[in-house]
């Protein structure tokens, strides 16, 4: 698939990009690199962004993040994935969308949303990596 001189459509870039980096992360403000408007809560993946919208999957802070949020990671081509629980960690993660990811050999970290987005940018230097960002409670 040519990837030159292809558009950016849809907050996302040709399959085969790289991870988009989090340039700031505070309280319900999520800046990504090549998106003009900030988001709430945002899915991140190798070759762009998007929205999360929760009613899509039926996320909510319980149960919690859903395979399906995930699956999309891995649709985009993601080996590695954060997720982030919320800045007081609200956000459940159940152990069936863990056991998902074990079951695909993806290595997952879980972790309060500023240290999840510290380390969802060192891992995008170098790997395709997907993140599930939460930026409230």
């Amino acid at each position: 698939m040519k990837t030159d001189n292809a558009e950016k459509i849809g907050g996302r870039d040709p399959v085969g990009s790289r991870s988009p980096c989090i340039k700031h992360v505070s309280w319900g403000r999520l800046e990504v690199e090549g998106e003009t408007e900030p988001y709430k809560d945002a899915k991140l993946f190798p070759g762009g962004s998007r929205e999360w919208n929760w009613r899509e999957t039926g996320t909510g802070h319980s149960p919690g993040i859903q395979i399906a949020d995930v699956q999309e990671l891995l649709d985009h081509g993601a080996t590695t994935v954060v997720l982030s629980r919320g800045m007081a960690e609200c956000l459940h993660v159940p152990p069936e969308t863990l056991d998902f990811l074990k079951e695909h050999q993806i290595a997952v970290h879980v972790l309060p949303t500023n240290e999840a987005a510290a380390l969802y940018n060192k891992l995008a230097e170098n790997e395709p990596v997907g993140g599930l960002f939460h930026t409230t409670c």
